[in-house]
């Protein structure tokens, strides 16, 4: 007999998602992702100066800042052709791999670790077992007995007092969890540390962009930081000397404990590189652009097929026709007016009609993008996916090693293919992770020795033409795809439309009733108590939902949507 579970909402992500599924005989057949709340940041961009939409679009997510910056100041560049200095391209490029850093880092051990980890269990743990096989795996300096050992006795103090503060609310006991007790309390550990360890991340955003989050320094022709080898004022070699500092110890803990503890939790769980497959159709943009003219980059990228490497088709350039041409969103089940079929970004519309909650009609504040007619799968999976059939060696060398620390941990031989999964995507974000912080360290080095030559020019400055000119900026942001696409007439902004990643992955069925990500990988998941759906939750959870940057609600009349009166 079948059961119908709905988590409304579902906690640790950022924004409102609703996910209802139909279990029947302990798995989920069906899956339904809602969308449960809304905005209006591209209406708001409507008769403004192309010029502000970068600083007006970081609103759109209090989490996802910086990546929508990037993706609007390269948007206005693509419609007026506009190339820009290297070292803008430099400076930006750190602040994105800082940023993504943080994002991964935080989305692991914050967002989803406590999936899989049962920190009461760590309670049972020896802490020199647990440090003896820590140390075992990695280098690093905080898997000592004595460090163990405070974080069990916190964790005592906690429970002792019948708060587990952070920790509330968790499936503890859950027969899902198969973690034994030593390598929970590394993990209950290093979920800790690594509340410290991000905090370098948001130092080298906010020394690049003067705050985060919602950066300050980029603008349309570059960034407004000014170079200088010696002056104290601006963005100097001494300032430049601490953001390496903190690189090189983000690269320590990406290294040697987040790579290391997302194959551990991987070989432990090996069922779940059977689990959350869904479709693997995959897309992602190239990105860290190494020329003006965002035509070479260091991270490839591109669509995959079917999951069949060797179709990998690449997108050269942030202005390649195949991407441009590609992308469409429909409306049939999003709470918006429709019946013209899917539409390009340039053509979208986004006019509200509520519906309630319709299992066969209208359920989500969120539209269905394709590519090609095609619903794809975007993410760190996606690009580690790409960057391994674009042979790129980093990613291979990160790739593999992971994998092989999880067959060593399952005792079986788990490849490539295991990361079509629930598990296999934390790994893949993992594995983007560590090619993302030796990258940092690669564009540092590349802005030093580009100012060393003398060449301390940020910024080109705009000239807007008249008449109407479209373009669309694409980032690979952490959750993957992230493309702006801008109408601008006679200089004001005719027409803002924002395809994000989660708007790909949480997408409601399409035009042809086909799932999105979600609902198609949360098919066939086991269930082992519907009232405790943790299962479904690992599955949602390895995508990193953002449900404020999905989801956009526009009157097109100007009127009141709603309004809100005091008691």
């Amino acid at each position: 007999m079948s059961q119908r579970v709905t988590i409304d909402p579902v906690t640790r992500i950022e924004g409102h998602l609703r996910v209802d599924v139909e279990v029947d005989g302990g798995k989920v057949r069906k899956a339904w992702a809602s969308g449960q709340m809304w905005r209006g940041v591209e209406n708001i961009l409507i008769g403004r100066d192309p010029r502000d939409a970068w600083a007006i679009t970081q609103r759109i997510c209090g989490v996802c800042t910086t990546v929508h910056a990037i993706a609007s100041v390269r948007a206005v560049e693509n419609a007026l052709q506009l190339e820009l200095p290297v070292n803008a391209q430099y400076i930006r490029n750190m602040i994105i791999l800082a940023h993504a850093v943080h994002d991964h880092i935080v989305h692991f051990y914050h967002l989803s670790a406590l999936d899989w980890v049962d920190v009461t269990s760590a309670l049972r743990a020896d802490p020199g077992k647990a440090a003896s096989l820590a140390e075992s795996l990695s280098t690093w300096s905080g898997n000592s007995k004595a460090e163990f050992t405070k974080v069990k006795d916190r964790l005592s103090g906690f429970v002792g007092t019948g708060q587990l503060g952070i920790f509330t609310n968790g499936y503890w006991g859950h027969p899902a969890m198969k973690l034994p007790p030593e390598i929970n309390l590394i993990a209950a550990a290093h979920y800790l540390q690594a509340l410290e360890v991000q905090r370098h991340a948001n130092k080298i955003v906010s020394i690049l962009g003067s705050k985060t989050p919602h950066i300050q320094n980029v603008a349309v022709g570059g960034v407004a930081n000014a170079l200088a080898v010696d002056a104290q004022s601006v963005l100097s070699v001494e300032r430049l000397l601490a953001v390496k500092t903190w690189i090189d110890q983000l690269a320590d803990f990406v290294k040697n404990v987040y790579l290391i503890d997302v194959a551990v939790v991987g070989g432990s769980y090996p069922e779940w590189t059977a689990i959350g497959r869904g479709f693997v159709d995959y897309l992602s943009v190239p990105d860290i652009p190494l020329d003006g003219k965002n035509t070479r980059f260091a991270l490839p990228g591109g669509h995959i097929a079917n999951g069949d490497l060797a179709s990998f088709k690449e997108i050269k350039s942030h202005g390649d026709a195949y991407f441009r041409d590609g992308v469409a969103e429909s409306v049939k089940h999003s709470w918006y007016q429709g019946g013209k079929g899917p539409l390009h970004p340039h053509q979208g519309e986004t006019r509200p009609q509520y519906t309630d909650f319709q299992d066969d009609g209208k359920y989500s504040w969120l539209k269905s993008p394709t590519f090609y007619d095609k619903p794809m799968q975007v993410g760190p999976l996606s690009r580690v996916l790409a960057m391994v059939a674009a042979q790129h060696q980093p990613t291979i060398d990160y790739a593999t090693h992971a994998l092989d620390l999880v067959s060593t941990v399952a005792k079986t031989k788990v490849g490539l293919e295991a990361l079509h999964s629930t598990i296999g995507r934390h790994a893949a974000r993992a594995v983007a992770c560590s090619v993302a912080v030796d990258q940092l360290a690669t564009q540092w080095d590349l802005l030093l020795a580009n100012m060393a030559k003398g060449d301390l020019k940020t910024f080109n400055k705009p000239t807007f033409p008249r008449g109407e000119i479209a373009g669309f900026g694409v980032h690979e942001a952490p959750r993957g795809v992230l493309s702006h696409w801008i109408v601008i007439a006679d200089g004001k902004i005719k027409n803002y439309q924002c395809v994000v990643p989660t708007t790909w992955n949480a997408a409601p069925r399409n035009e042809k009733d086909e799932p999105g990500a979600y609902e198609a990988c949360l098919v066939g998941t086991p269930v082992a108590n519907p009232e405790q759906p943790l299962e479904v939750l690992r599955t949602v959870h390895s995508f990193d939902p953002c449900i404020a940057c999905a989801v956009h609600v526009v009157d097109q009349e100007t009127q009141p949507i709603v309004r809100v009166e005091p008691t």
